[in-house]
């Protein structure tokens, strides 16, 4: 598994996940925003799903993305950032990480930071019960989907974005946000082992909650953030320091 060993200096570690930002979302982005640009974490570790949708680099030549991309570089400026894909923006790529100052995260990454070791990982791929998902994430994370749908036209790709958008949304209206499913336990104690770790951070379910998966083997569920039509609103960080972990609102 990759390793993110934390330089000796810092003191403090930011993680989020599930931000899902867009356009529609002005209060959301706005709080990843000033979070980022005034956090006193050393480090701002991104665990997936920051975008709604992320259909390729070129996106951030203008618009909303572009806003996005200038709020990364500038807290790259200031701190260290890094970025794990998730389901909804696996095509974010070299070209705006690297233009950002941004480092890519692999998934799953052990962060050994104040004397611990703490496996971080979006979530997705251990959600094994659902099975449709897995066939669809074994499809679209071929080099070769990736390169047919980059190929096509800028405004072809958000045609077929907002389409898989609205079938995603019509899912979760039928069938819950269960019909997702959770990780699988023996799955995640697996990782857990290969990793010699005995904490497990991730996202992707929008389910906060600390579970024990084994004696002395937590898995702490990160919140998604959604300031504008929540109620009540969501947005937590989950901070890292020599002391333990925390959950936060945004700075």
């Amino acid at each position: 598994m990759h390793e993110l060993p934390a330089p000796a200096g810092w003191q403090c570690v930011d993680l989020i996940s599930d931000l899902h930002l867009q356009a529609g979302m002005p209060r959301t982005f706005e709080a990843w925003r000033h979070h980022l640009l005034h956090t006193p974490a050393d480090a701002v570790l991104i665990l997936g799903d920051l975008f709604e949708v992320w259909i390729g680099d070129d996106a951030a030549d203008e618009g909303f993305e572009h806003e996005c991309a200038e709020v990364l570089g500038a807290a790259a400026a200031r701190c260290w950032v890094g970025f794990m894909a998730g389901n909804r923006d696996f095509l974010v790529g070299g070209r705006l990480l690297d233009g950002c100052g941004v480092h890519l995260l692999p998934d799953p990454t052990v962060l050994a930071f104040a004397g611990r070791r703490y496996l971080l990982s979006h979530g997705d791929a251990l959600c094994l019960d659902d099975e449709d998902y897995q066939r669809f994430r074994a499809q679209v994370r071929q080099p070769a989907w990736t390169a047919r749908f980059l190929a096509q036209p800028l405004a072809v790709r958000r045609q077929v974005a907002t389409q898989m958008r609205e079938a995603s949304e019509a899912r979760k209206r039928t069938q819950g946000p269960e019909s997702y499913g959770d990780l699988h336990a023996e799955a995640a104690l697996a990782w857990l082992r290969a990793a010699r770790a005995d904490a497990f951070i991730h996202g992707h379910t929008h389910r906060p909650a600390d579970h024990a998966l084994a004696p002395g083997v937590l898995r702490h569920v990160m919140s998604d953030w959604d300031l504008d039509h929540a109620q009540p609103p969501r947005a937590e960080v989950l901070r890292l320091t020599r002391d333990g972990m925390q959950r936060i609102p945004p700075a």
